[in-house]
């Protein structure tokens, strides 16, 4: 059975399992999230301001899905994975695994959960401690946790090394013998270590050639689907994020504007920024090319003074007054509809041909 279909920039789409959310059970959601880090100057140093780097992020992620975060440079995808597996404390906001508030746990409440979140990182070469072998890098986070003993510890390694493609006498070198893929592969065997339930993937492929980066993603999809694994998929590659995600959230200066199926938000995204966004991937045949899509004015706002009301409204080619009055809430685009965008103003016009209320 096909499990895939082109799509735009000829990514694969999953459909190889139900994306509907409703059937499906709740294993992380994140409320209102914040993170700010202090900016600091003057002559007697003092803080004159914050980077809002993630700012009243709100969603949900199923059991066994991948939720893609998709997003220029400095929109806060990478801070928010970082959130999500506890490497730092939110400002604001609540973190639900499993129903359990992550920001509100301290170091040894945390201790009994930290093996079920693990991350796995953009750069395979900083991630891995030089001075270690494989073989250490990946034993002493088992034999820590009380994973592994002694006894079964060959065995345990032996299959982490196939589970990622690697042979058995790569235990005995260091991270820099081998290429950047191999290192990801690595990165990706120390995380599955601690058997996790929930993964972020961290821009996985964006160092990798285009060969290894196919092959890092299927690896990727074959191991969620044979170890049930929940992931979060960040990355700027619209092709990578399309080809393992179920759902898509897009992310702009430390908001999400829009979260849908993978399918449908490639299909038809109705924020501005989403429409720029996705249809900005290059396409092959000129006769299939868009003209008349409105360009985007403007650069990217700091997000040390973010715009007042919608962030994207300064560069909105559909902007009106109350936009840079009233900061919009992530809402339906229409009654019923699991695609949810922050635009009163297009998500009205969505209305009208859904039939849905008028959020504008």
């Amino acid at each position: 059975m096909n499990t895939e279909q082109n799509h735009g920039d000829g990514a694969g789409i999953r459909t190889d399992r139900p994306v509907d959310p409703a059937s499906r059970t709740p294993i992380l959601t994140v409320e209102r999230l914040k993170k700010y880090y202090p900016v600091k100057g003057g002559v007697i140093t003092h803080k004159i301001g914050d980077v809002r780097a993630v700012d009243g992020v709100s969603f949900t992620v199923y059991q066994g899905e991948t939720l893609g975060l998709v997003g220029e440079s400095g929109c806060g995808k990478s801070t928010l994975g970082r959130q999500i597996v506890a490497l730092e404390r939110p400002t604001a906001g609540k973190i639900l695994y499993r129903g359990v508030d992550l920001a509100s746990m301290n170091r040894r409440e945390m201790a009994g959960i930290r093996t079920e979140l693990q991350m796995v990182f953009q750069d395979s070469y900083s991630s891995l401690n030089p001075r270690k072998h494989i073989y250490e890098i990946l034993s002493e986070p088992m034999l820590y946790h009380g994973l592994a003993t002694k006894d079964n510890l060959d065995a345990e390694l032996k299959r982490l090394l196939d589970m990622v493609g690697l042979p058995a006498h790569s235990l005995g070198r260091y991270p820099h013998e081998f290429s950047g893929g191999q290192r990801q592969r690595i990165g990706i065997a120390r995380a599955l270590s601690l058997r996790p339930k929930l993964m972020v993937c961290d821009e996985p492929v964006s160092a990798l050639d285009v060969s290894i980066q196919a092959q890092i993603l299927n690896l990727l999809r074959d191991l969620q689907k044979e170890l049930d694994l929940t992931c979060i998929f960040i990355g700027h590659g619209l092709g990578a994020v399309n080809y393992v995600s179920d759902r898509i959230a897009v992310m702009y200066l430390g908001k999400i504007v829009e979260l849908a199926d993978a399918r449908e938000l490639f299909a038809d995204p109705i924020h501005p920024y989403s429409k720029a966004l996705f249809r900005a991937v290059p396409i092959p045949d000129p006769r299939a090319r868009e003209t008349e899509i409105p360009v985007l004015q403007g650069e990217i706002a700091s997000n040390t003074r973010p715009p007042s009301g919608c962030r994207f409204h300064p560069r909105c080619p559909y902007a009106r007054q109350e936009c840079s009055e009233i900061e919009p809430e992530l809402k339906p685009a229409f009654a019923g509809s699991g695609h949810l965008v922050a635009c009163p103003v297009l998500a009205g016009e969505e209305n009208e041909k859904g039939g849905g209320p008028n959020y504008g």
